[in-house]
């Protein structure tokens, strides 16, 4: 899938899920009250590179560092640039 990010070496893009509006009792959260998930849908990946074999796909489901990667604006969209080391798990659908 090809959106206009190209990823170089073994970076991955990735757009983080929405944080939850409200808790399981039903309290609605304000911005900041919100916790921000640290799983992402991969929407590109890199080449990889001779040392780091790319493991991921567009479209896999992934826990990442939670400080990890540049955040980036594009077409209005929110997306974070990290490594492929940054990325914890996949997880299996």
């Amino acid at each position: 899938m090809s959106f206009g990010i190209k990823p170089l070496g073994d970076r991955v893009v990735i757009k983080k899920l929405e944080a939850e509006e409200k808790t399981q009792s039903g309290i609605i959260l304000t911005g900041q009250a919100k916790e921000q998930p640290e799983m992402a849908e991969v929407v590109a990946v890199g080449p990889g590179t001779e040392e780091e074999k790319m493991e991921l796909a567009a479209g896999d489901m992934v826990f990442y560092s939670k400080y990890a990667g540049t955040e980036v604006k594009y077409d209005g969209e929110e997306y974070t640039i990290l490594s492929q080391k940054d990325v914890l798990a996949k997880v299996d659908k």
